[in-house]
């Protein structure tokens, strides 16, 4: 379960390295009819957390002709920023892992190529507000929101925080770890929560948040893996997703529980990147992204939700994948004109 969970995001989730190992980029090579020829190499770049079953990738470089080539650029605010920077001459043809939180700077600076993909049932309600030429396609969905260990809690005469400003109180110092703003999108999501639940008082909250020993690291993955107690490390409180607790479960229980009043909802996208060497393989990358089978994969490969209505979700998510009925919303046109600033002073309180 932890070797699972470690080769993935949620999310997500949420989030391993590589789509497929280099015999499988090049399993193509022997698909019936000499498929390569009518798509050819596709460069599919991605945040490091991106993965998808072996079979799915090669079902569909077999029916598509296509060979898929994965390249892991970091976290989420690093992937959009190596796009950014590279935009007219990119990295590859076609990326997936631009979230809602990172997204107005990418459609800012023109790093994706119109495509309007044929979207599943459901997926409309996940498109992203102000992206008129449809540039950016939803994927997959998950709430960011602030985990605990609960069996940790459970050994100790403490009861664990029920919401963000629990995590001032005296009594969780040192216990909360968290992915950074500029480097991470989760980590940006949980800055988001927090200026959506104080609004101009964010700053405020962050001095004093910083002041009970909350710790800052670079990606989700450092968060959950390195130092959350559930995977040895000494902090009982990380941020993560409203999905992990499904997949901490042993015994018919899970040790881990989401804090459903901290949540901020996620949104992952898949975009043709402007210049691509080959967009009509970029555009087939996106539609894959769509396929049933890559969205009923994503539960069990990402542990994000898809944008699929008609996905049955595995069993476990009943009980313990519970979705917040009413996470923290801060208005995409907001994010877009004090996203900037946001982050500078963030950097300003964090590196102080």
């Amino acid at each position: 379960m932890k070797r699972i969970l470690a080769a993935t995001a949620a999310v997500a989730l949420t989030t391993g390295c590589s789509v497929m190992t280099g015999d499988e980029q090049s399993a193509s090579d022997s698909a019936p009819g000499g498929g390569n020829a009518e798509c050819g190499e596709v460069v599919l770049v991605t945040h490091d957390s991106f993965t998808l079953p072996k079979k799915v990738v090669r079902a569909f470089e077999r029916d598509s002709g296509c060979t898929l080539v994965h390249s892991p650029a970091g976290d989420g605010g690093e992937l959009t920023s190596k796009l950014t920077v590279t935009k007219g001459d990119p990295i590859g043809d076609v990326a997936f892992g631009v979230d809602n939180t990172f997204a107005a700077a990418a459609l800012e600076a023109g790093v994706f190529a119109p495509y309007e993909a044929d979207l599943p049932e459901g997926a409309e309600r996940y498109l992203l507000p102000g992206d008129d030429d449809r540039v950016l396609t939803p994927v997959d969905n998950a709430g960011v929101c602030v985990n605990v260990d609960t069996a940790w809690f459970a050994g100790r005469d403490l009861e664990p925080p029920t919401s963000l400003d629990d995590l001032t109180d005296p009594a969780y110092e040192g216990l909360f770890v968290t992915p950074g703003a500029t480097t991470s999108t989760p980590g940006m999501a949980f800055l988001l929560a927090t200026i959506g639940e104080h609004g101009e008082d964010w700053p405020d909250y962050w001095e004093d948040l910083l002041a009970n020993d909350a710790k800052v690291v670079k990606g989700w993955e450092d968060a959950y893996y390195v130092d959350f107690t559930y995977s040895g490390g000494d902090r009982p409180i990380v941020l993560s997703y409203d999905t992990s607790p499904a997949y901490t479960v042993e015994g018919g229980e899970s040790s881990t529980a989401a804090l459903l009043d901290t949540c901020f909802q996620q949104v992952e996208y898949a975009g043709v990147l402007e210049g691509a060497a080959n967009p009509a393989g970029a555009e087939r990358v996106v539609d894959f992204l769509l396929s049933p089978e890559v969205q009923a994969a994503l539960p069990t490969s990402m542990y994000v939700f898809p944008v699929d209505d008609t996905v049955e979700l595995p069993a476990d998510w009943a009980r313990f994948a519970a979705r917040p009925e009413d996470p923290i919303e801060v208005a995409p046109e907001e994010i877009a004109d004090n996203r900037r600033d946001w982050l500078s002073r963030w950097t300003d309180l964090t590196s102080g």
